[in-house]
């Protein structure tokens, strides 16, 4: 089930992560999670953790704040 908020952090976990010049699949090995778990985070499918948010972000080299 998606939701407006989870879509509004996929949009950005998206955004920063294509800035970064990183395919999924990169950005899944950066941050220790599976890619099909990025994938669903980008389309809003799923609900990212605090803890996956800090995984993300530290692997794109921002602050948890800026995906949020």
């Amino acid at each position: 089930m998606t939701d407006k908020r989870a879509q509004e952090i996929g949009s950005q976990i998206r955004k920063y992560r294509l800035k970064a010049g990183l395919s999924q699949v990169g950005l899944a090995e950066l941050a220790g999670i599976q890619p099909n778990t990025v994938a669903r985070l980008e389309r809003g499918k799923h609900r990212a953790s605090s803890l996956t948010v800090e995984k993300l972000a530290k692997a794109l080299q921002i602050t948890a704040s800026e995906i949020l």
